[in-house]
């Protein structure tokens, strides 16, 4: 055993984040006594803070079996098991430290960080309580309940929490991120900003800090301050995807980046991945003269997201005589909807915990056909996977609205509005065309009737949009306060639950009263209670505003199911096209302006014959359920026909 001295001269450099001292005197220790479980506790905790998890997994392990009493070991490992999103496990860690130690808050919030990542949501809150219960100055507990709170929406308590854990702990630079990352959330940018630079006088090499700050800036114009953060958290961390992801993302919701801008920023972040990724595949396993097509599908979204709503019936409407699909998720959270189109995938194999290289071997050996991104530049996106060419075919689509920048992508999947053949200098990758919509939107399973046009009831017209705030950017304001001047007797409805936040309500009715709209003029609604209630909200509504540059996607789908006409703008760009596609397959083409003088005019136009629009929302329901954009099986035969096109296109050059 080692002396006290050798002992308290560990904990000093552990204390003090000497973490690659404390690493080489720790394997003194497991060396000298290997039957000394402090020393590999230790070890195990040390790697686990140098970012090393897959090192510190067995460590941990054996310091289980030295101490397979103790709850402090579990609780570590369940960290660790977390780290690499291996949740089962983790959960079961933890529980076993309570089982031992009830009252142990640090496993209690650990475990319900856990439950979060996998939506139980209820869980996950009881458990952040409890700890806090029991260590109600414990400033880890209130930032992780801070954080749940945020995703449910709920952001004036988040505040409150991560104010708590910042008083608590002054330098607690993850909490400081946290709050930003809500008041990002919120809207309140210049709030967010400030804390973010914040957080990066508390901790230099806050990697994630500087991520979000620099997509922050730019979207605020500051584009060369923006990139210099971005590229600072690229030379932090290795997981670059994140940072440059940012870029592209982000410069969608501004109408002051052209589409030139949106390509080069999307090629950047594919020659760096690109450069990192060492030997990918140039042969594959697949069969050539198959009969049956393998494909792949590659998403976090495989639950109760808007991707999951467009794919649920299209999987159920797939030959599988003639597609074989494989379903590759990238995170583990699973829910209703995962359950319902797991069914539809003949083999379902996580990537979540692994590495490029390993997510890469294992769709490789799978012997896919054709390999499909759902993600592009959205969260849980593993595109630097796809840089490895696990399939001889690849493509992106329906998750991003744009070009992924990957040489190694074939093909982006759309149709005749969002990637017309003329604007085939957006993308990285080739244009493969549906013929008519490049999504189809599965008919809610929700028991609500379209209602009778509200404004015949009230005499006054209320337009309406459910979008999240960022697409509301000032010039969709002063475009929407201009229709409001026109339309005296009118209203806007704008209902998201980022408007729970008085601050968010305070900045909305700033922006608009600039332009000489008052309070009365806007319907502010930021309650969520469930789907139907959301639904139900569209009772309120004559017509839906779709913004821009970034339009509606989902709102859109759901507006027009509930009988709401939705005018948009054409753009020029896949993101501001997204709009005229839905339109067009919804058979209202006359609902799309051609400039912003013509939105304003028809949005006039249309208002002025309520008789006209009561009868188009009395039988719109109908219309569209018949439309491509919602015709399951017309659009599973398309989606079939494109993958057979690219294949045989591949043996022909092959």
């Amino acid at each position: 055993m080692p002396s006290e001295i050798e002992i308290r001269s560990l904990l000093n450099l552990y204390n003090q984040q000497r973490f690659p001292e404390a690493e080489r005197t720790a394997r003194y220790f497991t060396q000298r006594f290997p039957q000394y479980a402090f020393g590999w506790m230790v070890l195990g905790v040390v790697l686990k803070q140098l970012g090393r998890p897959e090192e510190a997994l067995p460590v941990m392990q054996k310091t289980i079996e030295l101490m397979p009493g103790e709850a402090e070991p579990h609780n570590n490992l369940g960290v660790v098991l977390k780290n690499l999103e291996r949740f089962a496990e983790a959960e079961t860690s933890f529980r076993q430290a309570l089982q031992l130690r009830p009252d142990y808050p640090e496993a209690l919030t650990n475990l319900g960080n856990t439950l979060r990542e996998h939506g139980r949501f209820t869980e996950a809150e009881t458990c952040h309580r409890h700890a806090l219960k029991i260590m109600p100055d414990y400033a880890k507990a209130h930032n992780n309940l801070g954080n749940l709170l945020s995703t449910l929406g709920n952001y004036k308590e988040a505040e409150a929490h991560f104010r708590t854990a910042l008083s608590l702990m002054p330098s607690y630079a993850d909490a400081c991120f946290n709050l930003a990352d809500t008041f990002k959330e919120m809207g309140r940018q210049n709030d967010a900003i400030a804390l973010l630079r914040k957080s990066l006088q508390l901790k230099p090499d806050f990697h994630q800090a500087h991520c979000v700050l620099g997509a922050l800036l730019i979207l605020n114009g500051q584009y060369e301050a923006g990139m210099s953060h971005l590229h600072k958290s690229i030379e932090l961390k290795r997981d670059f995807s994140n940072a440059l992801g940012a870029i592209v993302f982000n410069m969608n919701y501004s109408k002051h980046h052209t589409p030139t801008d949106l390509l080069n920023a999307a090629i950047e972040f594919g020659k760096i991945v690109s450069s990192k990724t060492t030997s990918p595949y140039n042969q594959w396993f697949c069969e050539t003269n198959a009969k049956i097509l393998r494909i792949g599908l590659v998403s976090g979204d495989f639950n109760n997201h808007p991707v999951g709503a467009f794919l649920e019936n299209i999987l159920a409407n797939i030959n599988p005589a003639l597609l074989e699909l494989y379903a590759y998720p990238t995170q583990a959270k699973v829910d209703s909807l995962t359950d319902r189109i797991r069914p539809h995938f003949k083999c379902w194999k996580s990537l979540a915990g692994l590495n490029d290289r390993l997510a890469a071997q294992l769709i490789h050996s799978d012997a896919i056909h054709i390999l499909m991104d759902l993600s592009g530049h959205t969260e849980h996106n593993r595109l630097p996977v796809f840089a490895y060419k696990p399939a001889p075919i690849q493509v992106t689509w329906l998750g991003y609205s744009g070009t992924t920048g990957l040489d190694q992508i074939n093909y982006i999947l759309g149709d005749p509005y969002v990637t017309p053949h003329a604007e085939a200098g957006h993308f990285s990758e080739n244009i493969w065309q549906l013929p008519e919509s490049y999504l189809c939107y599965s008919e809610p399973d929700i028991d609500v009737d379209v209602a009778s046009l509200p404004s015949i009831t009230t005499g006054q017209v209320t337009f309406g949009c459910f979008n999240n705030l960022a697409k509301v950017n000032d010039h969709v304001i002063a475009i929407w306060s201009r229709i409001l001047h026109a339309r005296s007797n009118s209203s806007l409805f704008l209902r998201t639950s980022q408007l729970q936040d008085s601050a968010v309500l305070d900045s909305i009715l700033q922006r608009f009263s600039t332009h000489g709209i008052k309070a009365d003029r806007l319907i502010l609604d930021g309650t969520y209670s469930s789907r139907t209630e959301l639904f139900r909200a569209y009772h309120q509504v004559d017509i839906a505003l779709d913004p821009f540059p970034y339009n509606g996607t989902t709102t859109s789908a759901e507006a027009l199911w509930m009988g709401v006409p939705v005018l948009t703008m054409r753009g020029d760009r896949f993101i501001s096209h997204v709009g005229e596609s839905i339109l067009t397959n919804a058979g209202l083409p006359e609902w799309i302006a051609a400039d912003e003088d013509d939105y304003v005019a028809k949005a006039v136009e249309f208002t002025s014959d309520l008789d006209s629009l009561s009868r188009l929302r009395a039988g719109l329901r109908e219309q569209v359920l018949s439309s491509p954009l919602f015709d399951a099986p017309r659009f599973a035969r398309h989606f079939a026909d494109a993958m057979w096109g690219m294949w045989e296109k591949y043996l022909q050059k092959s």
